[in-house]
C-alpha cells in the first residue's frame, strides 16, 4: 500500500530540505526522498566546506603578512590533511543539523532514490531495491545538478579532479591547473594559491568571472596575477595530457599553443542538472539543456509536479533553491507569494578578494536601454578598510538616470559578500538613490563605500 502525504520533496539539499520544512509549518504531512547526505551539494560538497577550506587559505595569507601588522612569527607551517578535515567535520555538523531541523519539524525522511510513477505517486527505491511507495498531490523535484564534464577532461580521481576531490585533496599540489573561471573555478584557484600552490587558471571566455561586472573581472584579474597566479582568457582547451603522475594541458590563446604542465587539474566548467531516471517520460514536463522549465512558482507542465534550485534555471544559487521551495510551497498553500525575481538574488564569490553583486551589469542595464548614472568609490578612502590592511577593491553602483531606481550592484574586497544584502534589500524595496543617501551608515565601517558610491553617481561623493 502506497503511503499518502501531502506533499512529497524529492531531494534534501537548500532547496529541497527548506521546502519540506516550510510546508510542515504550514500543516501539511510531509516526505523528504534523498539519496546520499541530507543538506545537499551545497553544504557537504559545496558551498560550506568551500568556505571552511578558503577560511584556512585566508588564515595562511594573515600569517605570512604578519609584518605589516607588527607581529613576527618563526617556521609557520600547516597540516594540509588537518585543514582538509575540518572542512569534512564543519560539513558533517551541519548535515546533522538538517536532520534535527526535519525531524522536530514531523518530516518523514525516506533513504532513497525517487522516481514519477504517474498519478501522483513516487517510488523510492535504494540499490535497485524498493524502500517505498509513496502517493501525494503535489511532488516537488529538487535533485540539484552535477558538475558538467567535458569529453577528454573527465575526472579519474586521480591526476583530473571534479570539485570533490578538489576539496578532499590528499596533499597540496606543487602545481596546479584550473579550467574555467566562474565561481568555483575562481574560489579553487584561489584557495590553492593562497595556500602555495602556482596555479594557472584557464578560461574560454575573454574575461575571467565572465557573469560579472566587466570593471570588477579586470581588477580581479590583475590581482589574482599579483598574487602570482597565471591568468590565460580567451583560451581554448585543445587537450589533456597525463604524463604519469602529471597532467598538461595544450591551451590555445593569442593565436599560439601552449603546453602547461601541473601536478593536478581541476575542471570547473559548469553543472548539468540531474534529470536523469526521475520518470519525467510519458510527462508534460519540459526539459531545456538539462534543467526543468518551470513557471515562477516553481510549476512545471505536469499538474501537481513542481521543480526548484539547480535542476531549474540560473542563476544556479543555493540561496535561490532555498527562496523557491518557500515560494513554490507557499503557492501550493495559496498564500499568494510574490513571484521570485532573479535579479534580486545576489551572487557571491568567496575568493580573494571577495566578489559580490547584485541587479544588472552597467553593460546590460545599458543594452535594456537604461540612461544610466554610475557610481564608484574604492576601498583605499575607506578608513575602516584601511585600518584592517585590506584598502583594495571598489563599489559600484548602477542607477536608471531618469527614476533613480538602483539597477545594479557590484562590489569587490573585504568582507563584500557579507554587506551585499544591504543593496539587495535596497532592490526588494524598489529603493532609489534618495533613501540610499538619506541612509545613515555606521562609522567606522566597510559599508560605508556602499553609501560614498552612490553618492559618487550623483556628484556628492565625500571621502574620494
Amino acid at each position: 500500500m502506497a503511503e499518502a502525504f501531502d506533499l512529497v520533496v524529492v531531494g534534501g539539499g537548500p532547496g529541497g530540505y527548506v521546502a519540506a520544512i516550510r510546508a510542515s509549518q504550514l500543516k501539511m504531512k510531509v516526505a523528504l526522498v534523498e539519496r546520499e547526505n541530507l543538506g545537499g551539494i551545497c553544504l557537504n560538497w559545496g558551498c560550506i566546506p568551500t568556505k571552511a577550506l578558503l577560511r584556512a587559505s585566508e588564515i595562511n595569507h594573515l600569517l605570512h603578512s604578519l609584518d605589516a601588522y607588527g607581529f613576527a612569527a618563526d617556521n609557520i607551517r600547516f597540516d594540509f590533511a588537518k585543514v582538509v578535515k575540518r572542512s569534512r567535520g564543519v560539513a558533517g555538523q551541519l548535515s546533522g543539523g538538517v536532520k534535527h531541523l526535519l525531524r522536530k519539524n514531523k518530516v518523514t525522511v525516506f533513504d532513497g532514490h525517487g522516481k514519477l510513477a504517474g498519478g501522483g505517486k513516487l517510488a523510492v527505491t535504494k540499490d535497485g531495491k524498493p524502500v517505498a511507495e509513496l502517493v501525494a498531490k503535489h511532488i516537488i523535484l529538487a535533485t540539484g545538478a552535477r558538475a558538467r564534464v567535458l569529453p577528454g577532461i573527465e575526472p579519474d580521481g586521480k591526476l583530473i579532479w571534479s570539485y570533490r576531490e578538489a576539496m578532499t585533496a590528499p596533499a597540496l599540489p606543487k602545481r596546479l591547473i584550473v579550467i574555467g573561471s566562474g565561481a568555483i573555478g575562481s574560489e579553487f584557484a584561489s584557495f590553492y594559491r593562497n595556500m602555495g600552490s602556482e596555479v594557472t587558471l584557464i578560461e574560454a571566455m575573454d574575461r575571467i568571472l565572465p557573469v560579472e561586472d566587466a570593471e570588477v573581472s579586470a581588477f580581479v584579474h590583475t590581482v589574482f596575477e599579483k598574487q602570482g597566479m597565471k591568468v590565460l582568457v580567451g583560451a581554448k582547451l585543445q587537450g589533456v595530457r597525463k604524463e604519469g603522475d602529471a597532467v598538461a594541458a595544450i591551451v590555445e590563446a593569442g593565436g599560439k599553443v601552449t603546453e602547461i604542465k601541473a601536478d593536478r587539474l581541476i575542471s570547473a566548467v559548469g553543472i548539468v542538472g540531474n534529470v536523469e531516471e526521475l520518470g519525467l517520460e510519458g510527462t508534460k514536463i519540459q526539459v531545456d539543456r538539462t534543467h526543468i522549465v518551470t513557471d515562477a512558482f516553481g510549476r512545471t507542465g505536469e499538474p501537481g509536479i513542481y521543480a526548484i534550485g539547480d535542476l531549474t534555471g540560473p542563476p544556479w544559487l543555493a540561496h535561490k533553491a532555498s527562496h523557491e521551495g518557500i515560494i513554490c510551497v507557499e503557492a501550493i498553500a495559496g498564500l499568494h507569494p510574490h513571484a521570485t525575481d532573479t535579479l534580486n538574488i545576489p551572487g557571491c564569490t568567496y575568493c580573494r578578494p571577495q566578489v559580490a553583486s547584485v541587479g544588472l551589469t552597467e553593460a546590460a542595464a545599458k543594452a535594456k536601454g537604461h540612461e544610466v548614472k554610475v557610481g564608484r568609490f574604492p576601498f583605499i578612502g575607506n578608513g575602516k578598510a584601511i585600518a584592517m590592511g585590506e584598502p583594495e577593491g571598489f563599489v559600484k553602483t548602477v542607477f536608471d538616470a531618469k527614476t533613480g531606481a538602483l539597477l545594479g550592484a557590484h562590489m569587490v574586497g573585504p568582507e563584500v559578500t557579507e554587506m551585499i544584502q544591504g543593496y539587495g534589500i535596497a532592490r526588494t524595496l524598489e529603493t532609489t538613490e534618495a533613501e540610499l543617501m538619506h541612509t545613515v551608515f555606521p562609522h567606522p565601517t566597510v559599508s560605508e563605500a556602499m553609501h560614498e558610491s552612490v553618492l559618487d553617481a550623483y556628484g556628492r561623493v565625500i571621502h574620494i
